[in-house]
């Protein structure tokens, strides 16, 4: 995928010029490591292709078969799993170089989408809430619930959406670096954008763990 793809937007990331008054604050991929551990699950993938494997070494061996041939019979189980995991993470790179995160003063804006690119805009006064989830590496996850009724459809976010929210799919800023630091622009952002009390934060959160909590943001 090249630039040129994107050679009709405006600006990359956005559908159109920003408007007098708006600016952006911060503009981002997902980390596609990142992307492909967490949103397309690869470490469950590689526990279980070696569980598999194993499973039919022992099988094999508890069979009379010698080590010779137990090795020469995991070789397709071994190569069909160096294939999955490659295709991982061939899908997580394209992902992440297809999508752009983007958070101005007024609104956040979500362009992601490998073959069918799709732009969602999300005015600050449809986020209800924004939380942070930070990993070890500084890379984060930053879900945001949507007011009301308005719904997105959760397959129309993957992997760009919260696991397990299906019945209320909550857009999410997937894996994205410097977590925190992008947190607290958001935060910042929202605060000095909405009325005061507007924002709310989860009653799940019971307690601050990072700078961003601080900001207004409560931890996922």
């Amino acid at each position: 995928m090249s630039d040129d793809e994107f050679a009709v937007e405006p600006v990359p990331g956005l559908p159109e010029l920003l408007p007098e008054g708006e600016r952006m604050l911060w503009q981002g991929k997902p980390d596609w490591i990142g992307l492909a551990k967490r949103g397309l699950y690869l470490k469950p993938v590689i526990a279980y292709c070696t569980i598999l494997l194993g499973w039919f070494a022992v099988s094999g061996l508890s069979d009379g078969m010698g080590g010779l041939a137990v090795a020469q019979s995991l070789l397709l189980p071994l190569l069909l799993a160096v294939a999955l995991v490659a295709i991982i993470f061939g899908l997580a790179f394209f992902l992440a170089r297809s999508t752009i995160y983007t958070i101005t003063n007024r609104r956040v804006v979500m362009r992601f989408g490998i073959a069918l690119p799709i732009t969602i805009n999300l005015p600050f006064s449809r986020i209800e809430t924004a939380a942070l989830r930070k990993f070890g590496d500084g890379a984060g996850d930053i879900p945001l619930t949507i007011k009301g009724k308005d719904k997105l459809a959760w397959l129309h976010l993957w992997p760009h959406a919260r696991p397990w929210r299906l019945t209320k799919p909550e857009p999410m800023l997937r894996s994205v670096p410097e977590a925190e630091k992008i947190a607290s622009i958001l935060a910042e952002a929202m605060a000095s954008a909405l009325p005061e009390g507007q924002m709310t934060l989860p009653l799940a959160a019971k307690r601050t763990v990072n700078a961003a909590a601080d900001h207004g943001l409560a931890t996922a």
